[in-house]
């Protein structure tokens, strides 16, 4: 079923068709999981938007070319108001259902399997989430650039389960990152796709498999030929690797980092799966760049480009991520001590297991407000690098504080998979540890 028109793709739309339009679209067929086995749902498919089709309607969309369209920031307000708008509230609230309906319950399958049921993908695509990342004029709905909306949308999501929130993320973040950054030629190429029915499966790669990484010192490195760029180096922990359609690379050009848009299924990229201790729905892979050609068009933007801007942005997505996560390792702990009991008593009646969890409480609201306040700084074309590195540096150090104690709470519960509390411990541990994969 395709898209509805423009006019019709309004937040309350897009919360309504979420729950009437699941199981009539064509992804389950294109990715050939129609069969009892979708927890395998993405893996080794051959099926869905490949190169060649992605490469075709390229070329039928250049004579519509539109002028670059960058959206811009919203209005500045006085002071920093926490109450959600009436935009923000549905989206808060439809994802909430999608987290508790959909992602919660598939969690431990997907984790177990180390790939996403396709059943969560339909529900979590029939939303139209990249929707929110693109101008009017090429299909979208975003009116002006959103951090706030970013932030809530992966809080919400990772709620459910973070592993499954990182890759229903990464084809918004690559959509996010073409609105922000690319030519007016790029837009227009790429950004309707993403309104599409068969939108195309798009991840970022950033994390390389190097010792102590820092992403401003990239190893995979980029140089200009005749035809274009040519683009050898190795990438790590990036989600959907396997089976994206399109891959935002981070390299280096000429003594400066960039972003290149590499087709899934070029000559000389090999893709491995790539596992982890967490984080497993997400389908992490290596991809190993062998001199990879790319055409000219490939290089994301012009020189206007701000790779530290792409970072922070990509430091706020992993925020939110944490925090989600973290709210609902602290919303499981207190029903299960409120609930256990141990010599006559709930355990939640000790001070220790109190003082355990009203800490647990402060970091998470404390990680929330710091994120919220650096995203509501970028949204309205403030200063906001040394809010999003103070709010990335808590995230780093509270998350996976706040998971070590969810499984201290649950004792030897903490330690088995009849509770979700193990695998959230799991992925917390992969928020100071990865760094791209997420974009806001």
């Amino acid at each position: 079923m395709s898209r509805q028109p423009r006019q019709n793709r309004d937040p309350i739309g897009l919360a309504l068709s979420s729950m009437t339009r699941l199981a009539s679209s064509p992804w389950l067929d294109r990715l050939g999981m129609r069969t009892p086995v979708e927890k395998a749902a993405y893996q080794g498919t051959k099926a869905g938007f490949r190169t060649l089709s992605l490469a075709a309607r390229e070329v039928s969309r250049v004579s519509s070319w539109l002028p670059r369209n960058k959206l811009p920031n919203r209005q500045s307000q006085d002071l920093f108001d926490l109450s959600l708008d009436e935009d923000q509230t549905i989206i808060v609230d439809t994802l909430q259902r999608l987290a508790a309906d959909v992602l919660r319950p598939a969690a431990a399958e997907a984790d177990e399997a180390a790939a996403m049921p396709a059943r969560v993908f339909e529900a979590a695509n029939e939303l139209g989430l990249a929707l929110y990342a693109i101008p009017e004029p090429f299909g979208g709905v975003a009116e002006y650039q959103s951090p706030v909306n970013s932030v809530l949308i992966a809080e919400q999501l990772a709620y459910g389960d973070m592993g499954l929130a990182l890759a229903l993320l990464a084809p918004f973040g690559v959509a996010q990152a073409i609105t922000q950054w690319g030519t007016g030629a790029q837009q227009s190429s790429f950004l309707p796709l993403f309104c599409e029915a068969d939108a195309p499966i798009a991840t970022i790669a950033v994390d390389e498999p190097t010792p102590l990484f820092d992403p401003r010192q990239l190893q995979t490195h980029a140089r200009r030929s005749n035809d274009g760029f040519e683009l050898t180096g190795s990438k790590s922990g990036v989600v959907l690797g396997e089976v994206s359609d399109l891959i935002l690379v981070a390299a280096e050009l000429e003594g400066l980092p960039r972003l290149f848009l590499v087709p899934g299924g070029v000559d000389g990229l090999h893709r491995t799966a790539d596992p982890g201790m967490g984080l497993r729905a997400a389908q992490l892979a290596r991809l190993d760049f062998d001199r990879v050609a790319l055409p000219k068009e490939a290089l994301l933007g012009d020189d206007t480009f701000d790779y530290d801007n792409f970072l922070d942005r990509a430091s706020l997505m992993r925020c939110g991520l944490a925090i989600g996560t973290a709210q609902a390792v602290l919303d499981y702990v207190i029903s299960y001590c409120n609930e256990r009991t141990a010599f006559g008593e709930p355990i939640s009646h000790r001070q220790s297991v109190a003082f355990m969890i009203s800490n647990m409480a402060i970091e998470t609201d404390s990680m929330r407000l710091l994120t919220w306040r650096a995203a509501s700084r970028a949204e309205s074309g403030m200063s906001w690098h040394r809010e999003a590195s103070l709010a990335r540096l808590l995230c780093n150090e509270k998350a996976m504080e706040t998971g070590t104690q969810g499984v201290q709470l649950l004792g030897g519960h903490g330690f088995v998979k009849e509770h979700p509390v193990e695998r959230w411990y799991r992925d917390l541990r992969s928020v100071a540890v990865h760094f791209g994969g997420a974009h806001a």
